[in-house]
C-alpha cells in the first residue's frame, strides 16, 4: 500500500491549508539550497519543495504525485530511496525533505544518497523532530492522521547517527517553526536546534 498514491489531495492541500508554515520552511531552506546547483530530491511528492527550491531531478514511490511535480517543472522517476537509478558521484546535492520518517530503510537511503553526491557535495535533511512541539503533536494524532499513521520520527542524533554511518560530516543545523501547533506566524529562523521543531541538518561528502 502507497499512502501517498491513495491520500496525493489531501497531501497537496496541506501546502495551500497551511501557508505560513510552509512559507517558513521554504525561507530557511532557501538559505542552504541553491538553485543553480544539480541538485535530486529523494520524495519529491508533488513538487512542493523543489518546485521553490529549484531542484532539478525528484524521486518518489507515488506516480500520482510524481504527475503532478512534473507539471510544476520538476524532472520526475519513480523510484525508491533504497534503489537510486543514477550512477555515483552525479548531484551537487540531495536533499530529503520531511521523508526521511517515511521509508522502510533511512540508513540504505542516506548509503544511497552519499553514493550519488559528488565529492564534496551537500546533503540536506530536513525533519519535524521527534521531541520538538509538533514531533509531539504529530505522536499524540498519530493513529488518526493518514500519512503519520505510518511514520517513524527521529531525534537529531539519530539522523546524524545514520548520516554519519553513510559517510558524511554533519557540517550545520538551522531551524524554524517555534510556536506550537496551531499557531501559524510569519518568523524568521535561525541557526542550531533545540527550539524549533523543524529542523535542517547539512552534511558533505568529502572526497575519501
Amino acid at each position: 500500500m502507497n499512502i501517498f498514491e491513495e491520500n496525493t489531495e489531501i497531501y497537496d492541500l496541506w501546502f495551500d491549508s497551511h501557508k505560513i508554515l510552509y512559507h517558513n520552511e521554504i525561507k530557511l531552506l532557501k538559505n542552504f539550497i541553491k538553485a543553480e546547483k544539480f541538485g535530486l530530491e529523494i520524495g519529491v511528492g508533488t513538487g512542493r519543495f523543489a518546485s521553490k527550491l529549484g531542484t532539478k531531478i525528484g524521486v518518489d514511490t507515488s506516480l500520482k504525485m510524481l504527475k503532478i511535480a512534473k507539471e510544476r517543472g520538476i524532472e520526475i522517476i519513480q523510484a525508491r530511496g533504497e534503489k537510486l537509478p543514477f550512477p555515483d558521484c552525479v548531484f551537487d546535492y540531495v536533499s530529503i525533505i520531511v521523508t526521511i520518517c517515511f521509508v522502510e530503510d533511512p540508513q540504505c537511503v542516506l548509503n544511497e544518497a552519499y553514493r550519488v553526491i559528488n565529492n564534496n557535495g551537500n546533503l540536506f535533511i530536513a525533519i519535524i523532530e521527534k521531541n520538538s512541539e509538533y514531533g509531539k503533536y504529530y505522536l499524540k494524532i498519530k493513529n488518526e492522521n493518514p500519512f503519520y499513521k505510518y511514520a517513524n520520527f527521529f531525534t537529531i542524533k539519530e539522523i546524524e547517527a545514520m548520516a554519519e554511518s553513510a559517510g558524511f560530516i554533519i557540517t550545520d543545523y538551522a531551524q524554524t517553526l517555534f510556536f506550537p501547533p496551531g499557531k501559524e506566524v510569519e518568523e524568521e529562523w535561525k541557526m542550531g536546534y533545540g527550539e524549533g521543531s523543524f529542523v535542517l541538518i547539512t552534511g558533505k561528502k568529502f572526497k575519501k
